[in-house]
């Protein structure tokens, strides 16, 4: 049986694991003991490893025939860098800043395929947008709308993450990139709100976050933007957090009285 090492044993390496146990031999590695011991259910076999540490995340992978990065994205980068040194295959979903093409030399030279940006968002709606670029063509607007919502509101944020919290508050601070009139352009990350209508939820908000990725460069499309929809006020409430400093990992000095 093929054998599979999932890099990170979070939601959305748990759900990995469940589906991949079916027809492979998985192995989730994780720094995270209690992590792992939610995983074991599953029938994966377990790994505790320091996934920053990349002597650690070399030895993890050696006998995988392929690799799933499951990581936050401050991981991202290095873990793709060592997977692919490696000579292994990798899909990886961190939503890492960096642009992860400055490795494709060094997975070619060492005989790895890597896919990144392979989650929901980015990722389906990549492959969704240069579909519809496709078969429209020519295309001269694409708009993805993304979001995930808890059903029952709890203020005051009304939102359960479903993945790395740092890499949610990641949409709410890095500098959305959008393609307006054939040029990339800067926005700032929660600006640009609208509304719409739903009948059975009500009204919900989108607003800009940088999801485009790949997209940017690849497809001739004049007009692109991604959005992250939630319930009505979260972007505004994000925004305070974010402007008084709360995101920052800086300190922040507050007066007393």
């Amino acid at each position: 049986m093929p054998k599979a090492v999932i890099l990170g044993a979070g939601m959305m390496g748990s759900a990995m694991a469940t589906d991949l146990c079916r027809d492979f031999e998985v192995t989730v590695v994780d720094a995270r003991a209690p992590a792992l011991a939610e995983v074991e259910p599953l029938g994966a076999r377990t790994l505790l490893a320091d996934l920053g540490d990349p002597a650690a995340l070399r030895a993890a992978i050696e006998a995988a025939d392929v690799v799933l990065g499951a990581l936050p994205s401050r991981l991202g980068l290095r873990a793709l860098e060592t997977v692919a040194r490696a000579g292994k295959d990798y899909c990886d979903i961190s939503f890492m800043a960096e642009d992860p093409r400055v490795h494709d030399a060094l997975a070619r030279e060492h005989g790895a395929t890597v896919v990144y940006d392979a989650g929901v968002a980015p990722g389906m709606t990549n492959l969704c947008a240069g579909f519809a670029a496709d078969q429209l063509s020519p295309c001269e607007r694409i708009a993805l709308y993304v979001g995930g919502l808890p059903v029952k509101r709890r203020p005051p944020f009304e939102y359960k993450a479903g993945f790395s919290p740092a890499d949610v508050l990641e949409e709410y601070t890095r500098p959305a990139r959008l393609v307006e009139g054939g040029v990339v352009v800067t926005r700032q990350a929660l600006s640009d709100i609208e509304q719409f209508d739903f009948s059975d939820l009500g009204t919900l908000e989108a607003f800009n976050t940088d999801g485009l990725r790949s997209l940017l460069d690849t497809l001739a499309v004049p007009s692109m933007c991604e959005k992250t929809v939630r319930y009505p006020g979260h972007a505004a409430l994000m925004r305070a957090f974010r402007d008084t400093g709360l995101f920052s990992s800086e300190f922040v000095e507050v007066a007393a009285g």
